[in-house]
């Protein structure tokens, strides 16, 4: 699912944005009329439009758009699927990998719509274990399987950037429904997300 410019470019959330980020610039003891930075207010606006375009997305929708019958009744796992998110506390950017699962139950989606399901919840202000929980519930709510498993592994920039400045810790977070409640179908799930298959 591709977008064009004015499916997440709104002029008038732009032009609201240019100005107060020409405030921010100016509040931090910058000149917003200074070569380099007369163009960054809106190039700013632009790219927070781009990166929060998740609120304009609906998972169930991406979802049913590539929903099939099918028979198969083992487990489907997407794996390393890269994510980039904005912590809503203060609005850093935080990354990392999503690996999800599911156990049909007569009903299957296209691979790719699993990846645009993260963005959907990814591309919003957001915080880790929530996203967590919002993926599972999509999958879940529209494909009614087996059982969901959704692990996050993540990167907080307001870690390493600021405050403690751990610049190497990994935040894990995970939520399962289902068949994936019980151990050995957990077990199977964590142990070949984890190994190198190739």
């Amino acid at each position: 699912m591709s977008y064009s410019k004015e499916e997440f470019y709104n002029e008038k959330v732009t032009d609201t944005l240019v100005k107060n980020y020409r405030s921010v610039i100016d509040a931090v003891g910058e000149d917003p009329n200074r070569e380099g930075l007369q163009k960054t207010p809106e190039r700013v606006a632009r790219a927070m439009q781009y990166i929060t375009q998740g609120y304009g997305m609906d998972a169930h929708a991406i979802l049913n758009s590539a929903k099939f019958h099918e028979s198969y009744s083992e487990m489907v796992i997407v794996k390393d699927i890269e994510l980039y998110s904005l912590c809503e506390h203060h609005m850093l950017p935080f990354f990392g990998k999503a690996h999800i699962a599911y156990i049909p139950n007569g009903w299957i989606t296209g691979l790719s719509k699993i990846a645009r399901v993260v963005d959907c919840f990814a591309r919003r202000l957001q915080v880790q274990e929530r996203m967590t929980h919002q993926i599972l519930d999509a999958i879940q709510d529209t494909l009614n399987p087996l059982g969901v498993a959704v692990v996050i592994e993540a990167k907080h920039l307001c870690m390493m950037m600021r405050g403690v400045q751990k610049q190497n810790s990994v935040t894990t977070t995970s939520a399962f429904s289902g068949q994936f409640q019980s151990n050995a179908t957990r077990s199977e799930f964590l142990k070949l997300i984890t190994a190198d298959l190739y």
